[in-house]
């Protein structure tokens, strides 16, 4: 019963969670140009994670993530591509960093390099999890592990991705907790898609549910692994 308490006090602790904390390996600046080596591999394996997950969802076929279906819906209305209404999105969402005095950094730009790289290798090589396991379970793991990428790269302070600086940056600033930020982003974001002409499917809605208290989760259990 004890330990079922302590539990419950740990996901509750984590769900209050309203920054990004720091350990021994996180980085003294974010702007900082070449950090600790074991700074660096770890900002790789999170966003490495971060990737990964993001494979999984598009292998899972059951919904795009919110920021997809944002990025959908800006092309129909524009008749441009997916790939220039994503590059359109994250130039909207950086000039949103002003007000909340975020500026990017070494993990900024790699988020963008690592993850892509990721996906662009590793979704022809797993497509044979489709067959094996049901689609749901897919998209819970994938948000899962976006979740735990997103934790361990942002504890590096070395720069978040456009998205999540938002989201840190926002919850910073109005000392509100990370999961309620993240959840009414994604949630903001899907509808503005939706309005817009943006699809989406159940697995979209599982990641807008689960990826603030992934997140948050991760940000309370991580800074345990390494002190």
């Amino acid at each position: 019963m004890k330990l079922f308490k302590s539990k419950l006090r740990f996901i509750y602790e984590a769900f209050l969670i309203s920054s990004v904390p720091t350990t021994s390996w996180s980085s003294r600046r974010s702007n900082i140009i070449i950090p600790k080596l074991d700074t660096f591999l770890l900002l790789c394996f999170g966003l490495f994670l971060f990737g990964v997950g993001e494979s999984i969802l598009v292998v899972s076929q059951n919904g795009v993530t919110p920021w997809t279906v944002l990025a959908e819906g800006i092309a129909k209305k524009l008749s441009i591509g997916v790939g220039l209404s994503t590059f359109l999105i994250s130039c909207i969402v950086l000039i949103l960093w002003l007000p909340l005095k975020l500026k990017p950094g070494l993990g900024t730009l790699m988020n963008i390099i690592i993850i892509a790289l990721t996906m662009g290798g590793l979704i022809p090589l797993i497509q044979f999890l489709q067959e094996i396991f049901n689609p749901l379970f897919l998209s819970f793991l994938g948000t899962i592990l976006v979740g735990f990428g997103s934790g361990i790269y942002l504890i590096t302070n070395l720069g978040p991705g456009t998205r999540d600086g938002l989201m840190t940056g926002i919850s910073k600033k109005y000392n509100k907790p990370i999961s309620l930020i993240r959840f009414s982003i994604e949630f903001s974001v899907v509808f503005l898609g939706w309005l817009l002409g943006g699809t989406f499917g159940l697995g979209t809605l599982i990641f807008a549910s689960l990826i603030g208290p992934s997140i948050s989760i991760s940000l309370k259990l991580i800074p345990f692994i390494k002190r």
